[in-house]
């Protein structure tokens, strides 16, 4: 078992959903059940299913559970893309948080592939 409140990417991930969650506060009501659905939930899996991944009984059930991750994050830079192209969030904040869903990418990547299964 891995404690996850330790791992830099969990710590990481939590602070970008809660940025990704002030964000959508900014986007038009009419996309409650669209966009802004989408990004809160695919901007919680990550960290969630870190976290879940360590508490399993193995590193593959752990590796597994940050292949859902890896998969929540590009997901979440997908929709922040669109966000932008729709002109829903402005360039500078849509990088902000593209640049930070992609390093977390980069740590989930990495942290997979340094646990033997």
């Amino acid at each position: 078992m891995h404690n996850f409140k330790d791992l830099k990417v969990w710590q990481k991930s939590i602070d970008l959903a809660v940025e990704v969650y002030k964000a959508a506060s900014l986007l038009p009501n009419n996309e409650k059940y669209g966009l802004i659905s989408q990004l809160k939930r695919c901007s919680i899996s990550i960290p969630s299913n870190i976290a879940e991944g360590s508490g399993r009984g193995s590193n593959g059930q752990f590796k597994h559970f940050l292949t859902i991750s890896q998969g929540s994050a590009f997901e979440l830079e997908t929709q922040l893309i669109i966000s932008n192209r729709l002109q829903l969030l402005d360039d500078s904040l849509a990088i902000n948080l593209i640049e930070k869903t992609t390093e977390i990418q980069k740590m989930v990547y990495s942290l997979g592939n340094s646990i033997n299964t």
